[in-house]
């Protein structure tokens, strides 16, 4: 269950604009909520992840554990991108 609350105005509208979609019966304002979910949803998740700030100092700051140079971190890429391969061959 979701509570939320929003303007006075907003929410006049929306249950004047769900009435006129779905009807004055039950349950018409809970499928207008469900259909504006859906659609906020689909619309974020088209939206395109952007990174800002410098993406070398991004990754810097995510790779700050790891104990290894980057020659070995590149050889253990290989090494498991290789494993990787040779299993999708097996299958």
């Amino acid at each position: 269950m979701i509570r939320a609350n929003v303007d006075e105005g907003l929410e006049k509208k929306f249950r004047e604009l769900a009435r006129k979609r779905f009807g004055y019966g039950k349950g018409s304002l809970s499928r207008a909520v469900k259909e504006a979910i859906l659609m906020w949803i689909s619309m974020v998740e088209r939206e395109e992840i952007e990174f800002r700030g410098d993406p070398v100092e991004i990754l810097d700051g995510l790779l700050s554990d790891i104990e290894i140079n980057s020659v070995e971190l590149q050889h253990k890429i290989k090494e498991m991108w290789i494993a990787g391969l040779a299993q999708n061959i097996s299958s």
